[in-house]
C-alpha cells in the first residue's frame, strides 16, 4: 500500500474513532493539507520520496518548538506535540541502526577516497542518496566528522 493510500485509510479510521482519534486525525489532516499545497505548487502528484520528506519536515517543525513550549510552561502542548511526532514517525521508513549506519559511512568514505575532514563534502555526496529518509542528517554528519578526523 502506498504511503498516500495509508494516510487516507488512517484518516478514515481516525474519523470513525471520534474523540479517541482526535490528535491522529488532526495530524493526518495537517500532512494531507501540506501535501495538497505542494501538489498544487508542483502541478503534479508527489512521489513517495517527496511525501516522506514532507512528513519529516513536519516532524522537525514540531521537534524544534517543543523546547519553546517547555520553557513557557505549556506542558499540555508539549505532550500534544510529542504525540503528533509519534504519529508522524509511523509513516517514515525504518531508521538505520548505528551499526548499519557506521558501515555505510565507512563504505562511502572508501568510495569517495576521503582521507581528511576536507573531503567531508565528497563523502556526504556519496552517502546521502543511499540513506535518504532513513537516518537523521545531523547524526550522519557527526559520524562522518568523527571517522574522518
Amino acid at each position: 500500500m502506498s504511503l498516500n493510500a495509508r494516510l487516507l485509510n488512517d484518516m478514515k479510521e481516525a474519523m470513525k474513532q471520534k474523540e479517541a482519534g482526535k490528535i491522529r486525525l488532526a495530524t493526518i489532516r495537517m500532512v494531507r493539507a501540506a501535501q495538497k499545497e505542494m501538489e498544487i505548487d508542483k502541478k503534479r502528484e508527489l512521489t513517495e520520496e517527496e511525501l516522506i520528506q514532507l512528513i519529516r519536515r513536519e516532524m522537525k517543525k514540531r521537534q524544534d518548538v517543543i523546547a519553546d513550549y517547555e520553557r513557557a510552561g505549556r506542558l499540555e502542548m508539549v505532550e500534544q506535540l510529542k504525540e503528533e511526532i509519534r504519529i508522524l514517525e509511523e509513516y517514515l521508513p525504518e531508521q538505520l541502526g548505528e551499526e548499519e549506519l557506521r558501515k555505510m559511512v565507512e563504505e562511502a568514505i572508501a568510495e569517495a577516497g576521503a582521507t581528511s575532514s576536507k573531503d567531508m563534502g565528497k563523502v556526504m555526496k556519496v552517502l546521502m542518496p543511499k540513506i535518504q529518509g532513513r537516518a537523521d542528517g545531523r547524526v550522519v554528519n557527526e559520524m562522518v566528522k568523527e571517522m574522518l578526523s
